[in-house]
């Protein structure tokens, strides 16, 4: 576990420090596209920030590489260096497109090409776990077909939902959290060596994400970009056809006692089916619904749109904040909702408990507009747009220059000859707050 929490450390420092001389970078190179009709955002914002992201991978990979414990990774299996080949080739397409805007089906190919280029070096689903089957054997094609549809659909699921500042960052973490969880108690609890790579995957993943985060949560100095956006994809992919089609289920040995002992026990036989699905459920579905409403409309499943998730979440009154911590919300409660019925499928408490926040969750969204307010002894601890709003003491003999009012009877804003136009000043409250959070008086 200490190798992984190093890696994992090294990783987001990497990523973190990068990130500022990548923005300066992303700068100078021209790489901030105006602002789009479906941009939530107010002003022009570098991408490239997948730089930052693949750097911290490569130092992540490195570092492991000259670990004790997780250098038998790289000597037993050959899918780190598979991981790295396609994640490469992503990120050098992520890039251009960044920088050049490249056509979506060209996008497309280079999705499949890298996927192929794992496939080739290895990393492939090899088997299957079927209820009531057990493990079914697939062919070459049916493996690689498997490999590159589940990479193509998790890159375009979390480029999708790249659409608020640290959305996909954030719900990639949550996600590799999850996931890193399962596969370090199949690595560790049944002593599966086979899903070591998938245990690293997951750590590094969680790495990029995390020193990656702070330099894009609200409002955002830099955005990861399609590099960004695809690498990570890419990488939560590889880990999810690690384990699924890597680890052979027969191998933990759960198929004892009674028949309802062995249903339960063979739980998370059958999980390494569902987690990859479960840990992107909400981009996957946001996926999903783009493709049929543009469909429905007549244009391209490719056609950029307003309609996603978060964008909704916007329309009906939730703030930028709230809305994204909405989406991670349910994105965490459907991962380690998974992930704890696959350690205990039997405990009706998890069942419970899962119904129990899906309340609260549907509570939260029908509240769009309430904003908690510290008590007055707390406010100095908390951010201002928490704080109780003070309107500001003005002097008696301002006033009337203050709110437009003249005493010419001429219009606001058009005072007599000679006098001061003051008429284009409105009341200042303190804490207000105006685009990126700062304190706005007039328009920006």
């Amino acid at each position: 576990m200490r190798e992984y929490l190093l890696t994992l450390c090294i990783t987001a420092a990497v990523t973190y420090l990068l990130t500022g001389p990548v923005r300066k970078f992303a700068i100078v190179a021209g790489a901030m596209p105006e602002i789009r009709a479906r941009d939530v955002h107010r002003e022009p914002t570098p991408r490239l920030g997948g730089i930052a992201m693949f750097f911290g991978l490569c130092a992540g990979l490195l570092v492991a590489d000259h670990l004790t414990n997780l250098s038998v990774v790289f000597e037993n299996s050959n899918e780190p260096r598979a991981l790295l080949s396609g994640a490469a080739l992503i990120w050098l397409i992520g890039v251009l497109d960044d920088k050049f805007e490249i056509d979506a089906l060209i996008k497309l190919g280079a999705q499949m090409i890298a996927a192929g280029v794992m496939v080739m070096q290895g990393l492939t689903i090899l088997w299957l776990p079927i209820p009531g089957v057990g493990s079914v054997s697939l062919t070459q094609w049916q493996g690689t077909l498997l490999t590159v549809a589940l990479v193509v659909i998790t890159i375009n699921a979390v480029n999708f939902a790249d659409g608020l500042d640290g959305l996909a960052a954030g719900m990639v973490c949550i996600a590799s959290t999850a996931f890193f969880m399962y596969g370090y108690r199949i690595w560790y609890g049944y002593g599966l060596e086979s899903a070591a790579p998938a245990t690293l995957f997951s750590a590094l993943l969680m790495g990029m994400c995390l020193g990656f985060l702070p330099h894009n949560m609200h409002p955002a100095r830099i955005f990861m970009g399609d590099s960004g956006s695809m690498l990570i994809g890419l990488v939560l992919a590889a880990g999810a056809i690690s384990i699924t089609g890597q680890v052979d289920p027969d191998a933990m040995n759960l198929f004892a006692g009674s028949e309802k002992e062995a249903v339960h026990q063979t739980v998370p036989v059958y999980i390494p089916l569902l987690l990859p699905l479960t840990i992107i459920a909400v981009p996957a579905a946001d996926l999903v619904l783009a493709i049929v409403r543009r469909t429905w409309r007549g244009q391209s499943p490719f056609a950029a749109d307003r309609g996603h998730l978060h964008h909704r979440l916007l329309e009906i009154g939730h703030s930028h904040s709230r809305a994204v911590l909405i989406m991670y919300f349910w994105s965490a409660l459907i991962a380690f909702g998974a992930l704890a019925y696959s350690a205990n499928s039997g405990a009706m408490w998890i069942v419970l408990g899962i119904t129990a926040l899906s309340a609260v969750g549907l509570v939260l969204l029908l509240l769009p507009r309430f904003t908690p307010r510290a008590p007055r002894w707390a406010e100095h601890l908390v951010p201002p747009r928490y704080r109780r709003r003070k309107a500001v003491d003005l002097p008696a003999g301002d006033a009337d220059g203050f709110t437009g009012a003249t005493t010419d009877g001429e219009p606001e804003g058009q005072a007599g000859d000679g006098a001061a136009d003051t008429g284009d000043r409105t009341p200042v409250t303190v804490g207000a707050s105006g685009p990126n959070g700062a304190t706005a008086v007039g328009r920006r």
